[in-house]
């Protein structure tokens, strides 16, 4: 985009742009954004906001090429470049090539409809890693296939992404069936729907799931999309969505060495009233203590989320095979597990975390040097 005219105006900068669209800079905003203020090796802001007069006077504006000359009363000069202003117009967020719109689905989406990726094009093509980064934020679940038969072939494809997150149960994890459980993941029986570690102050964003054997009668994975079953109870009962996204509830996992805990809502809602995180895990959900007058109301929306998370007009239902890997956002996709009979058969799952930003920050970079690429 580039500009058609500049006006300086009382404590502003206004700039029309050619497709006739008007923005107005604040001159405090220009001179806080001035490259001057930047290191030049980090570009982290070194100038001291407090330092700058309140509003900053603009005397003059003009065109010098890509960029655009301040003037300012003070004898300070800036140079602007379009590309800067044009991505960063009050009122609009900058682009970022990690929010990607998500994809909504539902049960009829099936296991085939999950997208899948070979994790030998992940571990040795940026492309393909990106592809993959796309699909899964945009989803919230993919599978990678072509696992070679060893425990670190899952924690590799995962770590091309960034650093692993650790949590009381460690830097990874295994999911089998053991005696002396501290968590119903390593026992036999089903598991409900529910996301993981809600009582963290962060729960790790995506969980990677590699299945190294699953031989035993039963033990399907099951998946719903959380914001799937959100946005149609939103729909359906708004005062339930209301009460889910507003009232904090205590989540608690305890055990001998351990005691975390955490008062947060099941639903997180951004500033755009978007929902950005699901916290569901009735087993580790602690003791309601909302004043009692609100608690009827608050136990309808709970039950009527939890019978959302029932209903298999949402459920993905797959059974994994030896090699392949399923990876989902966990503050978004719920998971659970049919009970399995370990008598009949082997079944070992070797999982890990990575966090959010992680998650972004590889999207972000990648973008970046595709960018690169296509300018060269």
């Amino acid at each position: 985009m580039t500009i058609a005219d500049l006006a300086v105006l009382p404590g502003m900068l206004a700039v029309t742009w050619t497709d006739g669209t008007l923005t107005r800079y604040p001159t405090i905003w220009l001179r806080d954004n001035c490259l001057s203020g930047l290191h030049p090796q980090t570009q982290e802001r070194t100038l001291d906001l407090l330092s700058l007069d309140q509003s900053p006077e603009l005397l003059a504006a003009g065109r010098a090429g890509s960029h655009v000359e301040l003037r300012y009363a003070d004898g300070h000069v800036s140079t602007m470049p379009l590309a800067f202003l044009d991505g960063h117009r009050p009122g609009t967020a900058a682009a970022d090539a990690a929010a990607m719109a998500k994809t909504l689905w539902r049960a009829d989406l099936g296991s085939v409809g999950i997208p899948r990726h070979r994790a030998s094009s992940i571990l040795a093509d940026d492309a393909a890693l990106h592809a993959w980064l796309v699909d899964t934020a945009a989803s919230g679940l993919t599978i990678v296939e072509g696992l070679d038969d060893r425990v670190s072939a899952g924690t590799d494809i995962a770590g091309r992404i960034g650093f692993l997150r650790r949590t009381n149960f460690g830097t990874t994890f295994e999911v089998v069936s053991k005696p002396d459980p501290n968590n119903l993941a390593y026992t036999s029986v089903a598991l409900p729907l529910h996301t993981d570690l809600p009582n963290q102050e962060v729960p790790p964003g995506y969980q990677f799931l590699h299945c190294l054997a699953n031989g035993a009668q039963g033990g399907g994975s099951v998946f719903a999309d959380g914001f799937a079953i959100a946005a149609d109870l939103r729909t359906e009962d708004p005062k339930a969505f209301r009460l889910l996204s507003e009232i904090a509830i205590p989540f608690r996992f305890h055990d001998e060495g351990t005691d975390i805990s955490v008062r947060q809502p099941v639903l997180t809602l951004d500033e755009h009233d978007d929902l950005i995180e699901v916290r569901f895990n009735a087993h580790i959900a602690g003791v309601f203590d909302m004043p009692s007058d609100r608690m009827p109301a608050y136990y309808d929306a709970y039950r009527a989320f939890m019978a959302k998370t029932r209903d298999p007009a949402y459920h993905l239902t797959l059974k994994l095979e030896a090699g392949q890997m399923v990876v989902f956002d966990n503050r978004r996709v719920l998971h659970g597990r049919e009970a399995f009979d370990p008598s009949t058969g082997h079944r070992h799952l070797h999982g890990c975390y990575v966090d959010r930003g992680e998650f972004a920050s590889r999207l972000r970079v990648l973008a970046r040097h595709r960018e690169r690429v296509v300018a060269a």
